[in-house]
């Protein structure tokens, strides 16, 4: 369980190779795609050559044209997220047997990605029971996690950017809940997202509905921080599709069950099928493409 060095990552930006000591398992981060403004050849695919032969593993469940490049190799183990709602239930004690040594993880950080780490680091045995189940329930939005994983995410969505806490996080699966004093700054992180939630409340009264089974805000003007996912969520209680517009950004989203494929309907390589955010600049034709009218989907193209 213990000698693993850890390397916090998203699809869009990676570490250098050079950065990373010995044997290399990434989990849980996908191909990069075009969606946000990267690509799978500029970011995700130096870091396969660069590592060579140090790499030992890459587990993924997202969607990506580019699985197909590597089916042949078994280091590779990839899914959509169709056949895997969570990347923790792919990692098992025969896949860590078979990568064999690895010295570095390179890891997503929400809880699904930080559980898989955790799971890698505990030989492919769950950090408790029933962890496999709550990292579904959480990356699809679909069932109740149980409050372990609650409280882990809520303490994730109040810190996206908190270093420390992925570490610590990690750690506490990884230990197998052995520590009752690390919950202290996992729920002290987790009680500040009472006010973002408050301020993601207020936003959502200004969702606009949009023809056809699209409800949309735009976020950038706010009056403090606020968390997106609850945001979606709030949205797809209202419409099929939830839209979220943030300065430059735009994010589209839909229930895991849905249907929805966002992939398909933008023409992107890979992803989330069912949540993907896009620059601004191709919220128009985004738009239009789900059937929306060009004129009302120009009214939403550029700031005002």
């Amino acid at each position: 369980m213990h000698g693993f060095d850890i390397a916090f990552a998203s699809p869009r930006k990676l570490p250098r190779a050079r950065d990373l000591r010995g044997n290399v398992a990434v989990l849980d981060i996908a191909f990069a795609s075009e969606a946000g403004g990267k690509s799978f050849e500029t970011v995700t695919l130096p870091l396969i050559r660069d590592l060579g032969p140090r790499l030992a593993a890459w587990v993924d469940h997202h969607d990506s044209a580019h699985h197909a490049r590597f089916a042949g190799d078994p280091r590779f183990v990839l899914s959509t997220k169709a056949e895997h709602g969570a990347c923790p239930e792919m990692i098992t004690p025969e896949l860590v047997a078979r990568a064999g040594r690895v010295d570095t993880l390179v890891c997503h950080v929400d809880f699904d990605g930080l559980a898989s780490g955790a799971k890698w680091m505990r030989g492919g045995v769950e950090p408790y029971p029933g962890c496999d189940e709550d990292a579904r329930a959480i990356d699809t939005r679909i069932g109740v996690p149980g409050p372990v994983a609650t409280r882990m995410d809520r303490a994730l969505r109040a810190r996206p950017r908190d270093q420390a806490l992925f570490g610590l996080i990690v750690r506490h699966l990884a230990s197998g809940l052995a520590d009752p004093s690390l919950w202290g700054p996992i729920d002290q992180a987790g009680a500040e997202l009472a006010a973002l939630e408050a301020e993601t409340r207020r936003i959502a009264l200004r969702y606009e509905r949009v023809e056809p089974g699209l409800v949309l805000v735009d976020a950038t003007q706010r009056g403090g921080s606020y968390d997106k996912t609850l945001l979606l969520l709030i949205g797809q209680e209202r419409a099929p599709i939830s839209v979220v517009i943030d300065g430059d950004s735009v994010t589209f989203a839909a229930r895991f069950d849905s249907g929805v494929n966002f992939l398909e309907a933008f023409k992107i390589s890979g992803g989330m099928p069912t949540r993907i955010s896009l620059q601004r600049t191709r919220l128009k034709d985004a738009l239009v493409a789900l059937g929306v009218k060009p004129a009302d989907a120009g009214r939403f193209a550029s700031p005002p």
